[in-house]
């Protein structure tokens, strides 16, 4: 079932967006909203999806081109408030179930605050 701006009763994500479901949030504005995630993989791991219920980066249309841009400069600047940014940190998109996507509704993870692990 949908709701407002094509989102769905039925995705966590969405609920989290409209405020039905409690996160401690990071960042809102009319088209991305960042929180931390209940599952922290690092001591910083802030998820970042957009507004818009997108199942994945592999459901991108080409008008969705500068959202993802928008996701990834609030995760930049995330990092900044957050300690991060000197360091590094790691952005991550996993794509659907082969790619460990576990919630479909596109998201962005930031992590740092650790040195992570090579990914290869």
């Amino acid at each position: 079932m949908r709701i407002s701006n094509g989102a769905r009763n039925d995705c966590l994500f969405c609920q989290i967006v409209a405020g039905t479901v409690p996160s401690t949030k990071v960042y809102a504005d009319q088209r991305v909203v960042a929180f931390e995630d209940i599952h922290p993989a690092a001591p910083v791991h802030v998820l970042l999806v957009p507004r818009k219920h997108i199942a994945s980066v592999a459901d991108l249309e080409p008008a969705d081109e500068q959202l993802v841009g928008e996701m990834v400069w609030r995760a930049k600047l995330i990092a900044a408030e957050r300690g991060v940014a000197e360091d590094g940190y790691r952005l991550v998109f996993n794509v659907r179930k082969h790619g460990g996507q576990v919630i479909d509704h596109l998201h962005l993870h930031l992590l740092g605050g650790k040195r992570l692990g090579s990914m290869t």
